[in-house]
């Protein structure tokens, strides 16, 4: 596979400061094997193979298991979850799939999460995952491969 172009925040450096920028603060106050859940469920709701690779081997990194990172595609069923974990995942399929339903984001769900993270958390969260949202679409644009950034 060959990208169509040069990655876009390589095009505009500028870009890529800000979503780095971005990424790096949604992060704070955040359990990284949390980030890099919700992360990896979103990218493969997005079909983003670069960061459907990258991301278990950053979850792995923080110290996530294999258990739970084979799980992720099904963490409704798996029992590997906490019910915080469950409620940023249920977020994050929300955000990830807006027109998938009339209300995109149900109030149960922000509810749920609400029950788990305070307001400076789930600012982070929100955060977090509409930047992994933009990262996931641009990869997925230019065909971005596999392989082209290591982490």
């Amino acid at each position: 596979m060959k990208a169509r172009m040069n990655h876009p925040v390589m095009v505009v450096p500028d870009a890529m400061k800000a979503l780095q920028a971005l990424s790096e603060t949604a992060k704070q106050g955040l359990p990284e094997k949390l980030i890099e859940l919700v992360h990896l469920r979103a990218s493969q709701i997005n079909g983003c193979s670069v960061c459907v690779d990258m991301h278990p081997k950053l979850a792995k990194r923080a110290g996530e298991t294999d258990e739970r990172l084979f799980a992720v595609g099904a963490w409704r069923d798996a029992p590997y979850f906490t019910d915080g974990e469950r409620a940023a995942l249920a977020l994050t399929e929300a955000m990830t799939r807006l027109s998938d339903r009339e209300d995109p984001v149900p109030d149960a769900v922000w509810d749920e999460a609400a029950r788990y993270f305070d307001e400076q958390e789930l600012a982070n969260l929100v955060l977090s995952i509409a930047a992994i949202n933009v990262w996931n679409r641009l990869n997925v644009a230019v065909r971005q491969p596999v392989g082209a950034w290591k982490v």
